[in-house]
């Protein structure tokens, strides 16, 4: 009696009976068990053969190599591809440990040869009807792994695969699926528990499910710790902006490999490559994810070390030649595409060679590096500094709207390097020489910008006048005409070239002379007497205006003091401040007052005057400035309201004290106008915020009039005078006391 039967437990598989099913996979009846399921499979294996040209030999080799790996080398039973004379082509894990060869079959053995000699016939006659069957055929046999040993009893299942030319063949001892899989079980125990890689299960939900030890050791903590803890517990923010798109993507069935950050118990960062693989029942549905989790930290931590030393200075830490270039081609790149301009300054230090060679390397490195931090400081954070080599650095400038800029920071630099280094017992001073080529005007490419910034930088060298030179002459003309106004202003701060011109602010309810606003002048010696707004903008540029709103302030603080002898014990005068004035040290501001004590003037004699454009300035410290201000005891007003876009919420944000209409409400004051009637509104809010209210530019009779109706409490114009010399205005209050008006016109 032949000991081989047909299963006869399943029909045939037919690809046409289901829609929808991946290449490789099998319909099988829900009750199938796993060896009638892993039969069955078999059968459909090998996908039907393409048509010719669409798929190589090679390929179809690969994509049935790679079909058996995923669903069979890890099976808890034996399994095994064999050719027409049952020569094993491929068998998994356990098949090669039950036959006790490699895997790999490196003899070319067949089957046939492990069957004990009395079941030889049977096993002919099973192949034969495998291969003539559209149905699993089984077989009970005896194995033997050398003919001297006795059998080992197995059960054989087989059929062909769909091209006929293979025979697909499970193994199966004779003890049992129950304690195949046991010592499978145990062996996957071993494995996973002494694997020197993490191993990391989540669910559907992103829950650990499942982690070894070493994953565990990895982050710090426990087995029991971790598990049931969400995957984002293990992550910072950025972490879990990822993990929301890496959980989508597997959802997708996307399988990832990918550098990933975790956060250890004790806080330190855990650097890993993440191999995640999705989890999917039988009907699809996503169940979570597996993953093969290797520590990086130390390799990465080189690796970060190594590119920083490839890019950065190791002196200074700023951006070396190679990253410099880097960037420039970057933001030339951006420059043109965004339609902006782009400055790069060149740097040279005068001197350092002297320092270098008297002091010695050290202290040359520490000046240096003090360098490199005082240039840093007067750019942006979106700039870039970078040091060259030796005593040259470079600036790139981007997303400049105007060339003004540029100057700014250059002068910037200039001064802030001109200042003494600390070096121990020595104070050794160094100079800048900058020059300065723009994109595009000056060169379109990163390596004609650097050449032309590089000779602009040795014509500035050349003239020990200009510290920094343009490359293209009309703009190397123009800077150059700037920097001698500001050299002019230098020279008029130390010659007492600038005096101060005070404005009448008159009382409109008693008509005295209770206030002056200081309006600065430049008495040029081949000019004239020079307005603001011919020398400010120079000023700005050239790093002067602290100096000058310094000067402004002690010399309308004497005036101040005078009047009040002369005139009244009240009298007040308004000081003018810009943005750039605002940046300073709040030193300067305590020095001020200390100055005023000094005089014996007391702060609220002296008023502050601001435009709602230093408000509205991102760029200065405003409120801190305001509020020390306010603290020392001097007013603040806001001037020129209601040209800019500042909010009535900033009147009591910032603290102001008054609020100075601007001439435009003024100019067309009538009794019916428009005008009138918001003067009237403004003058009524700023007095229900506990505002005083001054009208400027009133140059008629009848403005005043009309003001003083509204409830306005102080105006200036020239219906009462034009800025004066302070003698002036000292014999105009004492002669008159109160300044009388041309009568209203009807």
């Amino acid at each position: 009696m032949e000991n081989h039967t047909t299963d006869t437990r399943r029909r045939p598989a037919h690809a046409e009976e289901r829609t929808g099913l991946l290449p490789g996979f099998a319909v099988l009846p829900e009750t199938a068990p796993y060896d009638v399921a892993v039969t069955a499979a078999a059968a459909a294996a090998v996908p039907a053969a393409p048509a010719t040209g669409e798929l190589g030999s090679l390929d179809l080799a690969e994509a049935e190599q790679a079909f058996f790996n995923d669903l069979y080398l890890l099976a808890p039973v034996g399994y095994f591809v064999l050719g027409l004379d049952t020569s094993i082509l491929q068998m998994n894990v356990i098949g090669a440990d039950l036959l006790g060869v490699a895997r790999t079959n490196p003899e070319h053995l067949a089957l046939r040869h492990f069957i004990a000699e009395r079941f030889l016939d049977d096993f002919d006659r099973f192949v034969r009807s495998a291969l003539n069957s559209n149905v699993p055929q089984r077989c009970d046999v005896q194995i033997v792994r050398l003919r001297h040993q006795q059998g080992v009893p197995v059960t054989l299942r087989a059929c062909a695969d769909r091209s006929g030319q293979a025979l697909r063949v499970q193994l199966e001892p004779a003890e049992g699926k129950l304690a195949a899989l046991e010592r499978s079980e145990e062996r996957f125990r071993r494995i996973v528990h002494c694997a020197e890689e993490g191993i990391w299960e989540i669910d559907a939900g992103a829950r650990t499910s499942f982690v070894n030890p070493k994953m565990a050791q990895m982050l710090g903590y426990t087995i029991e710790e971790m598990l049931d803890q969400p995957l984002v517990a293990f992550m910072d923010d950025e972490g879990r902006a990822i993990l929301e798109r890496n959980i989508a993507r597997r959802q997708r069935g996307v399988a990832e490999r990918h550098e990933f950050k975790f956060l250890r118990r004790d806080g330190g960062q855990l650097w890993v490559t993440l191999a995640t693989n999705p989890i999917f029942d039988g009907d699809g549905a996503y169940l979570g994810a597996l993953a093969l989790v290797s520590d990086i930290t130390d390799s990465r931590a080189s690796a970060e070390l190594i590119w920083q030393q490839a890019n950065f200075d190791t002196l200074t830490a700023l951006p070396n030649r190679h990253m410099f270039q880097d960037r420039l081609a970057q933001e030339v790149k951006k420059a043109r595409r965004e339609g902006t301009l782009l400055a790069l300054l060149f740097i040279d230090l005068d001197g350092f060679k002297q320092v270098n060679d008297s002091l010695g390397h050290a202290q040359g490195d520490v000046l240096l590096i003090e360098a490199a931090q005082r240039i840093t400081a007067c750019v942006r954070a979106t700039d870039t500094v970078a040091r060259l080599g030796g005593d040259e650095f470079t600036v790139i400038l981007t997303g400049l709207e105007s060339i003004t800029a540029v100057e700014r920071i250059a002068q910037a630099i200039v001064t802030r390097l001109q200042a003494p280094f600390a070096l121990g017992a020595a104070n050794p001073a160094v100079s800048a020489s900058i020059g300065i080529s723009v994109f595009p005007a000056d060169a379109v490419s990163p390596e004609d910008l650097v050449r032309n910034a590089d000779q602009a930088m040795y014509a500035a060298k050349q003239n020990r006048r200009c510290r920094y030179s343009y490359f293209t002459p009309d703009l190397q003309q123009a800077a150059q005409a700037r920097q001698q106004v500001t050299t002019d202003l230098r020279t008029a701060l130390a010659g007492q070239q600038l005096e101060l011109h005070y404005q009448p602010i008159v009382n409109l309810r008693t008509g005295a002379v209770e206030r002056a606003e200081a309006l600065l002048r430049w008495r040029h010696p081949q000019r004239g007497l020079l307005a603001p707004g011919d020398f400010l903008p120079f000023a700005e540029s050239g790093g002067l205006m602290m100096e000058i709103g310094d000067w402004v302030f002690r010399q309308a603080a004497r005036q101040a003091r005078a009047w009040q002898d002369e005139i009244g014990i009240g009298f007040q005068v308004g000081i003018n401040q810009s943005s750039a004035q605002f940046r300073g040290d709040a030193a300067l501001y305590e020095g001020w007052l200390a100055y005023a004590a000094e005089l014996g003037l007391a702060p609220r004699s002296l008023v502050i005057e601001i435009t709602e454009r230093v408000l509205l300035d991102k760029a200065t410290q405003v409120a801190d400035r305001l509020r020390e201000l306010r603290e020392m005891g001097v007013q603040v007003a806001l001037d020129n309201f209601g040209t800019g876009y500042s909010s009535l919420a900033h009147l009591k944000h910032f603290g102001i004290d008054l609020l100075k209409l601007d001439h435009s409400f003024i100019q067309h004051l009538a009794n019916d106008s428009g005008d009138l009637a918001m003067c009237e509104a403004l003058i009524l809010m700023a007095h229900r915020l506990g505002l005083r209210v001054v009208a400027e530019g009133v140059e008629t009779a009848a403005q005043s009039h009309l003001l003083e109706l509204a409830g306005c409490d102080f105006a200036q114009g020239y219906v009462y005078a034009q800025p004066m010399a302070a003698a002036e205005f000292t014999a105009l209050a004492q002669s008159r006391g109160q300044i009388r008006f041309p009568p209203t016109r009807e």
